[in-house]
């Protein structure tokens, strides 16, 4: 993995169709996408449990909080720093909406308020969130930051992504049912794919840089099992301008998929025996279920029967 304060062009810099194919690409008319919730549960009937990168990591550190995001489905409320994430992100994919020539720092700039007020419209905790005017002022400052510094890693002029927001879902061969929410895949002219996450939290140190590398290689995978294995995966930290390269290689993406498999036959371990264990570690402390957890004097609710009985049919045969 590498480490640069701009983007590599070699994939930047040539426009790609949107086309039809196991990847949702996206095809709308270039009206305003309301922000939603990112990587959020699906819901209906329908719904079925499946790993994500970020749940992945979550069982690693602490596997009752896992079961009770994903098993009981508990919800958190809104944070300062997931609603400046949610709406960044929802400027960034409206952006490229516009004409390529019309990309400009303006452009975005433009859509910060009426997407903040299509937020809000969606979700009135959002509101709450903000006791005075001067930690508004001060919040969205920071965030009209953030989406400036995005034009100092890349011009969205030069490209015509293939897929924005883009919601991967793939079965490995060993049953394990992986989706991933993919804020924009690039398509070269040779067919080679970027995969490109935005982040709007702080860039990790060199000797802290597992979890990013986690998500690059497992979006990785979810790409090599629904279209092709991607040749560069980036995350652009838009705060300080710095962006983390990955280009994966088969032989690591194969054992990575090992390493899943393993990690889902804990997961339904758990499952099976009822009792998904708490575990401290750094991030308690930022835990928005703590309330439940035991080992902070909390009381933990039953395990709900049908989201063990859904985990545990997720397994593809």
């Amino acid at each position: 993995m590498t480490d640069s304060t701009t983007a590599d062009s070699s994939l930047s810099s040539s426009p790609a169709s949107v086309s039809a194919g196991p990847i949702a690409a996206s095809t709308q008319a270039p009206q305003l996408q309301a922000p939603g919730v990112r990587g959020g549960a699906e819901v209906g009937q329908d719904w079925r449990p499946a790993l994500s990168a970020s749940r992945a990591k979550e069982y690693q550190r602490c596997p009752l909080q896992y079961r009770l995001h994903v098993v009981d489905r508990m919800k958190e409320p809104p944070t300062q720093a997931t609603a400046r994430g949610t709406l960044v992100h929802s400027v960034l994919e409206n952006l490229y909406d516009a004409p390529a020539a019309e990309r400009t720092r303006e452009a975005a700039q433009e859509l910060v308020t009426p997407l903040w007020e299509a937020m809000k419209e969606n979700n009135d905790e959002v509101s709450a969130l903000f006791p005075t005017v001067e930690e508004f002022s001060e919040w969205m400052a920071q965030t009209r930051d953030m989406v400036d510094h995005y034009f100092r890693i890349e011009d969205p002029r030069w490209l015509e992504p293939y897929g924005r927001e883009s919601h991967v879902v793939a079965h490995t061969p060993e049953g394990v049912r992986l989706r991933g929410f993919i804020d924009r895949i690039d398509r070269a002219p040779n067919g080679a794919l970027r995969v490109v996450d935005y982040k709007t939290g702080r860039a990790p140190s060199p000797r802290f840089q597992e979890d990013a590398l986690f998500q690059m290689r497992f979006y990785a995978l979810l790409l090599q099992l629904t279209d092709r294995l991607p040749a560069r995966t980036q995350l652009l930290y838009l705060k300080s301008g710095q962006v983390l390269t990955f280009d994966p290689e088969a032989a690591d993406i194969e054992r990575f998929r090992f390493e899943i498999a393993r990690l889902w036959d804990a997961i339904e371990a758990d499952a099976r025996r009822g009792a998904f264990a708490p575990r401290k570690n750094p991030l308690c402390n930022w835990c928005g279920v703590r309330a439940a957890c035991p080992l902070f004097g909390g009381t933990t609710p039953p395990l709900p029967e049908d989201g063990i009985e859904k985990l545990l049919q997720t397994r593809a045969s």
